[in-house]
């Protein structure tokens, strides 16, 4: 991605959808020492998308909520596609790793993922348990954070606490 916009990735993701979702400033992507490529002459960071041994995304709960807020309005943020339509339907379709993962997306399709919820809920997990679900029939998003329990029991209980 970053020899295909010629800037790194980071900058992109702030520019083309961190801002336009009004996310704040406090959010970083941060390369590995070792992730750095040049392009165009220039030695530029060439970033993963974990978190792991200290790279990645490095997002509070807020921001997050907005991104995934984001992919449950199907890429549209008020007025505006930020998102391709065709990017979100392909990254939530399965894909040649099984039934239940798209595109940087759990998906729910077999009920196994995210047990209880229905078969069009997807999640987004991260390092140190940080998980975003996306329940579309039910118009919400549920962040939960540095957690050690299961994601879908949590979203089970806040949807029963909200009914």
């Amino acid at each position: 991605m970053l020899r295909r916009f010629g800037r790194p990735v980071p900058e992109v993701f702030r520019d083309e959808v961190m801002d336009l979702i009004g996310a704040s400033n406090s959010w970083q992507w941060i390369p590995y020492t070792n992730s750095y490529a040049v392009v165009d002459g220039r030695r530029q960071p060439s970033v993963s998308g974990g978190t792991r041994w200290g790279g990645g995304v490095w997002i509070h709960a807020w921001d997050l909520a907005r991104f995934g807020y984001l992919w449950l309005r199907g890429g549209r943020w008020e007025d505006r596609q930020v998102l391709p339509r065709a990017y979100v339907r392909a990254a939530l379709t399965p894909g040649p790793h099984g039934p239940d993962y798209g595109l940087l997306w759990w998906l729910n399709t077999q009920g196994k993922n995210l047990p209880g919820l229905p078969a069009n809920a997807f999640a987004a997990r991260g390092a140190g348990s940080n998980t975003v679900v996306i329940l579309p029939e039910q118009d919400l998003v549920v962040v939960w954070r540095w957690h050690a329990g299961n994601e879908a029991e949590f979203a089970r209980r806040v949807l029963a606490a909200i009914r």
